[in-house]
């Protein structure tokens, strides 16, 4: 049976481009990058002549978002921006100040759906996609 998580994986147009926003913007650790081609990594995903090229960000190997760039084949764009999608998913991240963050990341590419609001007294929250459509979430708990 499963015994814990290992990672998440968000598929990204330009993992460079990727980098500077998980990386440099948001902060989290780059732990780890290589790529992968052929071999087993066509069977893993099912597609022929497959490369990828991967990095993880975060906050240890298995608290972890692995950022996968399809150099072959190219992914297609997202057809829908819908978050009430059969496979839609998100990302949370707890901050310490979700206005200031939430207005960073804005400035720095991402998509801002909503500015924070307050759920429940004590907890604000506010969603965006990151610069490839991949949702996020903002979380401040006080």
């Amino acid at each position: 049976m499963i015994t814990g998580m290992n990672h998440a994986g968000l598929v990204v147009k330009d993992l460079e481009k990727a980098l500077e926003f998980y990386h440099g913007l948001l902060g989290l650790q780059v732990i780890a990058r290589r790529e992968r081609a052929g071999g087993p990594i066509d069977e893993v995903v099912g597609y022929p002549n497959t490369h990828l090229k991967i990095a993880n960000v975060g906050f240890d190997q298995h608290t972890c978002i692995e950022l996968i760039q399809y150099a072959n084949p190219e992914p297609d764009d997202r057809p829908t921006e819908e978050r009430a999608v059969l496979g839609g998913s998100h990302i949370c991240f707890d901050v310490d100040d979700i206005d200031a963050t939430h207005q960073a990341l804005v400035e720095g590419g991402a998509t801002e759906l909503n500015p924070p609001v307050d759920i429940v007294p004590g907890r604000r929250a506010c969603y965006m996609q990151d610069p490839d459509g991949n949702w996020i979430e903002l979380l401040q708990i006080s």
